[in-house]
C-alpha cells in the first residue's frame, strides 16, 4: 500500500525506496520497543537514528517517509503524534581541483567509463541522472545535453563540452550502444549508479588523490570552477537544474578566484621581516 500510495503521487524510484527503507526501519525499532505510543514513536525513532550519528539531511528525509506513511496509508491525523526535525547542516561541498579532475581521468582507461565521467564533471550530472542518459538526449548541432526528468522531476538543457562529445563520440563508435547511453549488463537496462562509484574510487586512489570525496564532487567541481571562471551564478543555477540561485550559491564558499589574491597576514609578516 506505501508503494502505490507513492507512485500514486509521482514519487521517484530512489524516493519510494528510502520511504520504504525508513518505515521497515521504523518496525523494527517499534518491535524493540512495544511500550512506546503512536504519540512519541516518530520523535523516538528520530532520537534513535541521531544517537547512531546519522546525518540530519537523513534523519529529516526518515521523518518524512514514516510521516508520509503515518497518514496517507494509516489515516492517522497530523498532530497525532510528535516529531522534531533536526536543524538543516550547513556544509560546504566538497571539490576537486581542476589538475586533480584532468589527472582523475587520464586514469581512467575504459572508453565507456572515460564518456560517462567526462559527461559529469563538464556538464555538472548528478550519477542518477548520467546511468539514465539514451542517445537522443545528445544534441551535437547545439551542443546541449536534455537531461530528462532530473531532481525533482524536472528536465533541463546543460552544457556538452567539444572534447566530452568527442569522447562520447569514440565510445559509440567502439560499442554501439541502443537505447540507453551506457546499458548495463542486464538486456534492457542501464548501468547502475554503484558501478560509476567504483570506477570514481578505483580511479581516485590509482590517482592517489588523498581527499574523502565520492562521484558526486565531480558535479560540485564543475559549478564550482565556472563560478570561478566569471560565469554568471544564475547560467550555473540552470545547468545544475536548481530551483533557486539560494542553493547554487553554496559554490561561492568554496571557490577561490578572489582568494587566491588575499595575503594571508602571516605571510605578510615574513614578508616584511625580510625587507
Amino acid at each position: 500500500m506505501l508503494v502505490y500510495q507513492l507512485k500514486l503521487r509521482g514519487y521517484s524510484p530512489r524516493t519510494i525506496k528510502a520511504y520504504c527503507g525508513h518505515v521497515s526501519r521504523l518496525y523494527r525499532y517499534y518491535r524493540e520497543h512495544p511500550e512506546l505510543s503512536v504519540l512519541d514513536i516518530v520523535s523516538q525513532f528520530s532520537y534513535f537514528l541521531l544517537s547512531r550519528k546519522l546525518s540530519h539531511d537523513y534523519v529529516n528525509q526518515a521523518i518524512s517517509g514514516v510521516k508520509f506513511y503515518l497518514e496517507e496509508v494509516c489515516d492517522s491525523l497530523e498532530g497525532s503524534y510528535s516529531y522534531v526535525r533536526p536543524k538543516k547542516e550547513k556544509k560546504l561541498p566538497n571539490v576537486l581541483g581542476k589538475r586533480e579532475v584532468m589527472k582523475l581521468l587520464s586514469f581512467i582507461q575504459n572508453r565507456k567509463h572515460q564518456a560517462i565521467f567526462y559527461l559529469i564533471y563538464s556538464s555538472g550530472l548528478r550519477v542518477g541522472e548520467v546511468v539514465r542518459l539514451r542517445l537522443g538526449d545528445i544534441d551535437r548541432e547545439r551542443k546541449t545535453l536534455h537531461i530528462r526528468q532530473g531532481k525533482g522531476r524536472k528536465d533541463r538543457l546543460t552544457v556538452l563540452s567539444d572534447l566530452a562529445l568527442t569522447v562520447i563520440q569514440s565510445y559509440i563508435e567502439d560499442s554501439r550502444p541502443e537505447g540507453w547511453l551506457f546499458p548495463g549488463q542486464q538486456p534492457g537496462s542501464h548501468l547502475t549508479e554503484r558501478t560509476v562509484q567504483k570506477v570514481f574510487e578505483q580511479a581516485l586512489k590509482a590517482a592517489s588523490i588523498n581527499k574523502e570525496v565520492s562521484v558526486h564532487a565531480l558535479r560540485h567541481s564543475f559549478a564550482t570552477h565556472l563560478l570561478e571562471d566569471g560565469i554568471d551564478i544564475r547560467y550555473i543555477q540552470e545547468f545544475l537544474g536548481h530551483k533557486s540561485t539560494r542553493t547554487t550559491e553554496i559554490y561561492t564558499h568554496v571557490a577561490v578566484k578572489d582568494v587566491r589574491r588575499i595575503m594571508s597576514p602571516l605571510d605578510r609578516i615574513v614578508e616584511s621581516s625580510q625587507d
